[in-house]
């Protein structure tokens, strides 16, 4: 599903009115239809219920003037509170407004001396709330008045419905600068806005509704751009199986991982290779941990390589892996590996001659060290920084959370987290690779796009081997055929699915990377029957 700016809606509501003869009305009385639709499934039977209806000046007050009417032609009672000066209410807008008149109702202002306390008493007496104070357009902070508002539908615990986006929430970005409304449904138009599936925004928007207004289905398809990754994406993504295939046809993923006391970072990742689709998998670990590796799991191959007294790859393992990269279809590289100087630097020697499909992770990552926050250049010990040169078309998938991402750029946590979307769209182009920034709505970027927004997840899966879970299954996915930037989204879309259903069952505090492996099956499994919800 597309996700858009503001700025991207606006073009699609212009067009709609210009091209296609749609007018601003139309779309306005089916927004507020849409919205009225919503608050009859909240509350049932409408009759005698009482409605309170927060409207701004904009647009997206005059939808909500539009369900207020709705409700009180079902039978509800609905209490309509403008923030702002009714004679500036114009447009559509203002058409509406005089609609609401002219029908005999009662209009209270925010801004009247006892404004916030005839809020109060509506909000404690009002079976639902709906927030049409702010729309997409709005930046910045809630103030004055309008914040006070907020505040008190926050606080009154009543159900609440937000108009195409909660006041507060930035639309284009997520960001909540103060306070903004905490709904439990979130009714969009047309197309999700990126502040809607983007942290925190997600968060305040409770249950998503993307409603159809009658925007012709042209002005809302696009073929690049951002898109919310949906059940219904990754299983057209996946590999049919033929009847008559066999394990060659699905690939072999080599997974060049571990170090003494880091042996099961490598194992989650070879096992979600094989719980992902691998036709073979091969474990390359330090030549004493081979034995043991062994044991993990009797459909792992495994292959001992030269070793530091660390326990860690030397870097004369990069011969053989070398001569092993000549029989395998994708490469998985640093789960667990270490920062060891020496096992840094065999993989800076070997990336740039990685002519299959590579997914570099974790220790992988951290190889390439940090570059100087003052001149942006790499470290003096990493010749050519961070990507490093690789062969043409040999495609390349990173996977860092914030702080590894933080590193490769020489910046702080802070700042990635500030712009995740901006940072990771850059950092793919840049760095010509698709990019999955891991986290709550973990991001996949490639060059030229498209990206997409995972909203599958959930808090529990922040734990130790979760990440090396997820290179597993790129890896696996890559192995079968599927392009890296839909290897990726796939990946990050079944990996959060099976986070979810195991904290469905667990609870999210108990929850471990092995549970993801455990229900990986049945992610597939729903996503491939269709019946995963999102």
């Amino acid at each position: 599903m597309r996700v858009v700016t503001a700025a991207e809606m606006r073009e699609i509501d212009r067009r709609a009115t210009a091209e296609y003869g749609i007018s601003g009305l139309v779309l306005m009385e089916n927004a507020g239809f849409r919205v009225f639709e919503c608050a009859r499934r909240v509350l049932g039977e409408l009759e005698g219920k009482l409605v309170v209806v927060l409207a701004g000046k904009g647009n997206n007050g005059g939808d909500a003037l539009v369900a207020a009417r709705h409700l009180v032609q079902h039978g509800a009672q609905v209490r309509v509170i403008l923030d702002g000066d009714p004679a500036v209410v114009t447009g559509d807008a203002g058409v509406n407004l005089e609609i609401w008149r002219r029908l005999g109702q009662r209009l209270y202002l925010l801004q009247d001396r006892n404004g916030i306390q005839v809020l109060q008493l509506a909000l404690m007496q009002a079976d639902l709330v709906v927030d049409g104070l702010y729309g997409t357009g709005f930046k910045g902070g809630v103030r004055d008045r309008a914040r006070r508002a907020v505040e008190a539908i926050n606080e009154v615990g009543k159900p609440v419905i937000a108009v195409d986006i909660p006041s507060g929430v930035e639309a284009d970005t997520g960001a909540v600068r103060g306070v903004a409304v905490r709904a439990d449904h979130t009714v969009t138009f047309g197309l999700p806005k990126l502040g809607l599936v983007l942290e925190p925004g997600a968060s305040y928007a409770g249950e998503l509704h993307v409603v159809d207004i009658s925007l012709p289905r042209a002005l809302l398809e696009a073929p690049d751009g951002r898109y919310l990754l949906t059940a219904a994406l990754v299983r057209n993504w996946l590999p049919a199986r033929a009847r008559d295939a066999h394990k060659g046809r699905f690939g072999h993923v080599l997974v060049v991982a571990g170090a003494r006391g880091m042996l099961g970072a490598a194992c989650l990742a070879a096992k979600a290779a094989t719980r992902s689709g691998a036709g073979l998998v091969t474990l390359a670990v330090p030549r004493s941990l081979q034995e043991t590796a062994a044991g993990f799991q009797a459909e792992i191959m495994t292959l001992g390589l030269p070793e530091t007294g660390a326990g860690t790859l030397n870097r004369a393992a990069r011969e053989q892996i070398e001569e092993y990269l000549g029989r395998v279809t994708v490469l998985a590289l640093g789960p667990g590996l270490s920062t060891h100087p020496e096992t840094a630097e065999l993989v800076r020697e070997l990336l740039p001659g990685v002519r299959i499909p590579c997914v570099l992770d974790a220790d992988g990552l951290n190889a390439f060290g940090m570059k100087d926050r003052g001149t942006g250049a790499a470290a003096p010990e990493i010749e050519g920084g961070f990507p490093p040169g690789r062969p043409h078309a040999a495609p390349l998938v990173i996977t860092p959370h914030p702080g590894e991402m933080a590193r490769l750029l020489g910046s702080r946590v802070t700042d990635v987290q500030a712009d995740r979307l901006g940072t990771a769209e850059r950092a793919a182009g840049e760095w010509r690779c698709t990019l999955v920034l891991k986290g709550a709505r973990t991001l996949v970027a490639a060059p030229g796009g498209p990206t997409y927004i995972n909203p599958t997840g959930n808090p529990g899966m922040a734990t130790g081997g979760s990440g090396d879970v997820l290179t597993g299954m790129i890896a696996g996915l890559m192995a079968q055929g599927l392009a890296p930037k839909q290897a990726a989204a796939a990946a990050a879309y079944l990996h959060g699915r099976a986070g979810d259903l195991a904290a469905a069952e667990r609870g999210q505090a108990p929850l471990l990377a092995g549970d993801l492996l455990e229900k990986l099956p049945a992610a597939f499994k729903e996503v491939e029957a269709g019946g995963a919800r999102v």
